[in-house]
């Protein structure tokens, strides 16, 4: 009887094998193993391409920075939106530090299973080889940048190797939960940089000059954004060096904003018309870019006062759209969201799609800037050599006589009080001025956000945060701290 019994616990067994087997061998309709998926060099383009591409975006911190800081004000059409932000309510469940770490997240982690497929596409003549690392390069190119980004808004103190900074992953995850990941120091992330870096800059091709691609001035920005953020000096303006070109002149700058040219665009990242991902533009806007196009928010007062200044400039022609009612005495009138309205024209939409236009992620311009403070803070100063960097931006936007005069910088400090004063100008819009306040208004004389009082709906609103402010650091999302026991909050939260 035992043999017997025996027996039949070996034929259950086998049937219960056979069945499990069967059970997970079944391929349901439609269903495609990455092995069948990513067998060729063109499979591995087409999803960088379309998958990863894509999905580069700047959009969640142009979007925070604009409101949190002092580049906009509360709109005709505003029924609330970004009133919390707006009024600096900034906690682990706000919506826009979580979306900015999905955002960069969602790309690293689809670089990370690129790079897991990449090893099923097996490459033996000299052509593919060299196709399939320039791919690699591309994407690591763009793993990095995204980490740049996250480091350098969720971590108290970029600058500083040793401070905490993101979680590490160079393996596919959920990317918006990491489960038991901590975060690590900031130089563990910059080695990750650094090694993407220098693979995309071995394996990508010199002739690749694209501008909606990976290319060799791209990793050069990069490289100098994220230096002149580690306060490296010497590195920024070697890579800044690298990637800068001309300025663009006042015809093709706006061309540049309206998708009709390059100009000074050194990498974009494409938003063809009719495309399923969000506009810029409504990032202010309900519908149309102008004072009756359903403008939530528009032009911080404080700012548009900056360019009023200059009617010769490109930037306060065409920046402010031509439907705008200036108030002049807008301080005064107890209607003045109604009647001082200042619409953001900075990105006035393809021509055949209102609010759409490419996302501009490095310029010329940001590398000029850049090498501006490398002449201010190396070890042995030129305060002239700053002086005429920053001329040079200024003359590039005059479009009629006088000529912008030579800055005369006395002090340091004077310094990096007109290269912030100009990057508030010539970067409004594009995500920088948060990162601005927060690792140069000390060096300029503690100048940090500096609001009108009409910029919100009710008056006698707080118009600026202290620089010692917590919040000049982004939350660890909520959901990632709920699900990982392991992470860390940034202070102050």
């Amino acid at each position: 009887m035992k043999k017997i019994k025996n027996i039949f616990l070996a034929i259950g067994s086998l049937l219960l094998v056979s069945s499990c087997s069967d059970a997970l061998d079944i391929v349901q309709p439609g269903e495609i193993y990455r092995e069948d998926a990513f067998k060729t060099v063109t499979d591995l383009r087409n999803y960088l391409n379309g998958d990863i591409y894509s999905r580069v975006n700047n959009t969640e911190e142009i979007g925070f920075t604009t409101v949190f800081t002092d580049e906009v004000g509360i709109g005709p059409s505003n029924g609330g939106q970004d009133k919390e932000l707006h009024r600096y309510q900034l906690n682990a469940n706000s919506d826009e530090p979580a979306a900015l770490w999905s955002t960069h997240y969602n790309v690293i982690n689809r670089v990370n299973r690129l790079l897991e497929f990449a090893n099923l596409v097996v490459t033996t003549t000299p052509t593919d080889i060299a196709a399939k690392n320039a791919v690699l390069a591309e994407a690591r190119a763009l793993r990095a940048y995204s980490y740049i980004q996250l480091v350098s808004f969720f971590s108290v103190d970029p600058a500083n190797p040793n401070a905490l900074g993101v979680i590490l992953s160079t393996t596919p995850d959920r990317y918006d939960l990491f489960k038991d990941r901590p975060r690590v120091s900031n130089q563990l992330i910059y080695d990750l940089i650094e090694s993407d870096f220098l693979f995309a800059e071995a394996n990508l091709a010199v002739t690749a000059t694209s501008y909606k691609f990976v290319t060799q001035k791209f990793i050069a920005a990069a490289r100098a954004r994220m230096y002149i953020y580690r306060k490296d000096y010497v590195k920024a303006k070697q890579y800044a060096t690298l990637a800068t070109g001309a300025l663009s002149t006042p015809t093709t700058y706006n061309g540049m904003w309206a998708d009709t040219s390059q100009g000074e665009c050194i990498f974009a990242a494409s938003r063809p018309s009719g495309g399923t991902w969000s506009n810029i533009g409504s990032t202010w806007y309900f519908n149309v870019t102008s004072a009756t196009g359903g403008a939530f928010l528009d032009m911080g007062r404080n700012l548009f006062n900056l360019y009023n200044q200059f009617p010769n400039d490109v930037r306060t022609a065409t920046w402010i759209d031509a439907t705008a009612l200036i108030n002049p005495n807008y301080a005064s009138d107890i209607n003045y969201v109604s009647n001082d309205i200042l619409p953001i024209n900075k990105y006035p939409g393809k021509p055949s799609q209102q609010l759409r236009n490419d996302l501009k992620i490095f310029r010329n311009s940001e590398m000029v800037l850049i090498l501006a403070e490398c002449e201010v803070g190396s070890a042995t100063p030129n305060l002239v050599a700053a002086a005429t960097l920053v001329r040079s931006i200024r003359t590039a936007r005059t479009f009629a006589a006088p000529a912008p005069a030579l800055p005369v910088y006395a002090t340091a400090q004077a310094a990096w009080a007109d290269i912030l004063l100009e990057r508030r100008k010539e970067l409004a819009y594009e995500g920088h001025r948060y990162l601005d306040i927060k690792r140069l208004a000390a060096l300029a004389g503690n100048q940090g956000i500096t609001r009108d009082n009409t910029d919100d709906d009710i008056l006698d609103q707080p118009l600026t945060l202290s620089l010692s402010d917590y919040r000049f650091t982004l939350p660890i999302p909520q959901l990632e701290v709920a699900g990982n026991v392991n992470i860390q909050q940034n202070p102050g939260y």
